[in-house]
């Protein structure tokens, strides 16, 4: 189900087409917050908006026996199809989540594992050693996350989830394509200033980047 928001624009027009990524398990929360901070940037732009919430979608983030058994071969399963055909479609793929352990939601890194499959995402040749890159139209990548640690204390862990984002997923993309990090560290300990802060942060670096 791909929750409904209004859409703007198309590619006769030369607009943006942005899809956002949502997961966090409850809506009041601050990584909810940011996500309609998210969509209120993208409603100043002419970008053409799809929106996917995992949590409310309740995407199956399992990769079955029989997925994995075939997952070489080229496609998606039938239940993930759309989740496919909107990363052929967008330009710019905006990921809204908290980062948990290090990195990624299991959902998130579900939604990794099921749908940036071989024949969406990547090719693999017979023969071939190395994958090639599928979504060539996919020139910006945005993660707007928070973190229960400091950026210092993140820095010596070791930012996890911003290696899956950098390095994993933005070399599947256009090869000029341009990642983006919109973060919030010590979300356990930070005042409600500092988060109303952030949120505003949020609205504009997407209406800037989406603009």
């Amino acid at each position: 189900m791909r929750l409904p928001l209004p859409r703007r624009g198309g590619d006769a027009t030369g607009h943006r087409r942005v899809l956002v990524v949502s997961c966090h398990p409850l809506p009041d929360s601050l990584i909810g917050a940011a996500r309609e901070r998210t969509l209120a940037g993208l409603e100043r732009t002419s970008a053409e908006v799809r929106h996917r919430d995992l949590y409310v979608e309740g995407f199956v983030p399992e990769l079955s026996a029989d997925e994995h058994r075939h997952h070489i071969e080229p496609g998606v399963s039938d239940d993930v199809r759309d989740h496919a055909d909107d990363l052929r479609w967008c330009d710019t793929l905006v990921l809204v989540y908290p980062t948990w352990w290090s990195g990624q939601p299991a959902m998130l890194k579900g939604w990794f594992d099921r749908v940036w499959a071989s024949g969406v995402a990547f090719d693999l040749p017979p023969g071939a050693s190395t994958i090639r890159p599928r979504l060539q139209n996919i020139r910006h990548l945005v993660a707007v996350t928070s973190h229960g640690s400091s950026r210092f204390l993140n820095g010596i862990q070791g930012p996890t989830g911003r290696r899956t984002f950098f390095r994993w997923l933005r070399v599947l993309c256009h090869p000029l394509a341009r990642c983006h990090w919109i973060a919030f560290y010590g979300v356990d300990t930070r005042p409600d200033t500092d988060r109303a802060e952030f949120l505003d942060r949020v609205e504009e670096r997407i209406a800037d980047l989406c603009g």
